[in-house]
Parts: C-alpha cells; structure tokens; sequence
C-alpha cells in the first residue's frame, strides 16, 4: 500500500503577491506567524532559522526562490530523530488573483517514509501543522496577529 506523498492547500488572500511574499521570506514574518523568531539568508541555498517559545526550532534550506511567485525549501521530517537527513520539500507558489493572491502550498516527500507508524506521525502532524501555520499567516497578513 502507497502512503500518501504529499499535503496540498490552497488559499485565496486579500493582500497583494508582494505582501504575501514579504511574510513569507523576511525574518518579520516569518518569526510571526512561522515562529516565534527568525532569521533567514533569503538566497539559493540559504536557511531560514525558527524558533518557538516552546524551545522548539527548525532550519529551513532555502531549494527553489523566484521572487515574487516560488519560494520552496526543505526541512526536517516531523517526528525523526534529530540528525536524520530525509527531508521533506515544502514550495509556496503565488499567483496574482485580481487585488488579491491566490497561495498554493505543497509539501511532499512523505513517501520516503516506509514505516507506517512514522507515516503516520510525520503525515498527520504536518497536516494538522499547515493548517494552524497558514491560519496563523491570515491572521498576520489581516492586521489581527
């Protein structure tokens, strides 16, 4: 049985590309609604670095940035061990939609992981992660976070 590859969401935004694409890529936004705090070397083969309150932290390796419609990069699996080197590859595409953006956001990669267990884990979390992540970027973009 396959596991599923990949989560795919796609949001229609009231804020220009270059806004939206401004809360993706600068350590502003990403530290506001992506984490509590950022740094980002926004170029190909850069990191983003993230941090929560919660202690927790993610390094971002910038893979795929045409500014302002694609910003991809790779990051760890969710629920590997620390060290691990399979990634999952996360691309935001941008397109404008009247006054507005229409956002596309693809996360894939999760079939590498041939354990239904750590499928599971890494799969669900995520899905449940982009969720909260892109509802928290409304918020930001709206005024309200």
């Amino acid at each position: 049985m396959a596991f599923p590859d990949r989560i795919e969401r796609t949001l229609q935004l009231a804020h220009p590309p270059q806004r939206v694409w401004a809360a993706l890529t600068t350590a502003e936004g990403l530290g506001t609604w992506f984490g509590n705090r950022a740094e980002i070397d926004l170029r190909l083969g850069g990191q983003a670095k993230l941090s929560w309150d919660s202690g927790d932290t993610a390094t971002l390796t910038i893979e795929r940035l045409e500014p302002p419609h694609v910003f991809g990069y790779t990051w760890p699996v969710h629920g590997l061990p620390d060290g691990d080197p399979r990634r999952t590859y996360v691309e935001f595409t941008l397109e404008p939609a009247g006054t507005g953006t229409t956002l596309t956001m693809v996360e894939s990669g999760f079939a590498q992981l041939p354990d239904a267990g750590v499928h599971d884990v890494a799969f669900s979390g995520n899905t449940e992660g982009w969720t909260a992540e892109l509802g928290e970027l409304v918020a930001y973009l709206d005024g309200r976070a």
